[in-house]
């Protein structure tokens, strides 16, 4: 919880939260201008900490063949992530966020501004690791992807359906470790599916490759606009 967007704080007033979305829906509205002018494709990855982002935009960043990944990645401390996903061949900018348990699209804009975006047709924005504040905060992405490991249980989206609902695109993570803990896919896919019934579902594993080439191909066709 932090003390911006008043989500642990009941005593703050719906106005100001109203007035905080409204000026960051306007300041998504920009960002959304600047990455369609630029050819961008891009995205906000969103889900609880230790869901694997970092692992999954690391693979992209290795596997993606149409130019250079960028990503603009957020955390509340250190610059590690953005290390990392340099390391595996993106462009990245880190935002940390201090006590902000979500990107805004501000921040965003200002870290854009920092971005090399030649030759690039895929920008990844890896948020806060949280599955409630991030929910409302519009960044300018073309799609939201929301992650679901299997570490993590089946009900999740039961759980933190706002997110999901919010989602075009769920992808369930560490599907490698899915007999080791005991992962009930059925039960799963059929709570992504009764929570947020229009999303997409990928199933993979960022550490051993499996599943990647179905969502590189949606990846690919997004770039486009062409339905897959």
């Amino acid at each position: 919880m932090c003390s911006h967007c008043s989500c642990g704080q009941p005593s703050r007033t719906l106005e100001l939260r109203h007035n905080l979305l409204e000026r960051n829906d306007s300041n998504a509205g920009l960002n959304r201008e600047r990455f369609a002018a630029a050819g961008l494709l891009a995205l906000n990855v969103l889900s609880g900490p230790g869901a694997g982002k970092t692992a999954l935009l690391e693979r992209l960043a290795r596997q993606w063949d149409h130019g250079p990944v960028g990503v603009i990645v957020g955390d509340l401390a250190t610059d590690n992530d953005a290390r990392r996903l340099r390391a595996a061949g993106a462009r990245a900018v880190q935002i940390q966020t201090g006590d902000l348990c979500h990107l805004e699209a501000s921040m965003v804009a200002r870290a854009f501004d920092q971005l090399d975006t030649t030759a690039m047709e895929l920008l990844l924005i890896e948020n806060v690791g949280n599955l409630v504040c991030p929910t409302a905060f519009d960044l300018g992405e073309r799609h939201r992807l929301a992650l679901l490991s299997v570490t993590e249980g089946e009900d999740k989206p039961l759980k933190y359906p706002a997110l999901f609902q919010s989602a075009e695109v769920v992808v369930i993570t560490k599907v490698d470790l899915a007999d080791a803990v005991g992962f009930d896919r059925s039960s799963a896919l059929a709570n992504v599916a009764g929570v947020a019934p229009q999303a997409r579902i990928f199933e993979l594993s960022a550490r051993t490759g499996a599943g990647m080439e179905a969502l590189l191909h949606w990846l690919s066709h997004q770039r486009l606009g062409a339905p897959v």
